[in-house]
């Protein structure tokens, strides 16, 4: 079931969805701090193939979590800050994110005390 039949038929995206697979949990970091991309520069900065890149950029679309405007064969996706998920994913991230540097902090610390 893809495009708008399974948005349709979709009531929330589950979390299983993104983080049951690296490649879109990195792609959602890098798009939470980046906001709007190109599929390239999403390519460039996962270090994730370009048809992997692709097939998590659909399912991202599908759960409402991006959007994706093409112009001509150029396709820009940016974080649909108007889904409730979105902001929640991104919280959680910069959450994840403030707490492992904390964690890398105290560990180099403790390793030169």
């Amino acid at each position: 079931m893809r495009g708008a039949s399974a948005m349709a038929a979709r009531k929330a995206p589950q979390v299983e969805e993104l983080f049951s697979s690296y490649g879109r949990v990195k792609i959602m970091g890098i798009m939470m701090e980046s906001n709007e991309l190109n599929i390239s520069e999403i390519t460039r900065r996962s270090g994730i193939s370009h048809s992997s890149v692709e097939v998590h950029l659909r399912l991202l679309v599908e759960l409402g979590l991006l959007t994706e405007k093409r112009f001509n064969r150029i396709r820009i996706f940016r974080v649909n800050h108007s889904n409730p998920y979105t902001n929640a994913v991104g919280r959680f991230l910069s959450e994840w994110r403030s707490i492992s540097s904390e964690s890398s902090g105290q560990a180099v610390a403790r390793a030169f005390s």
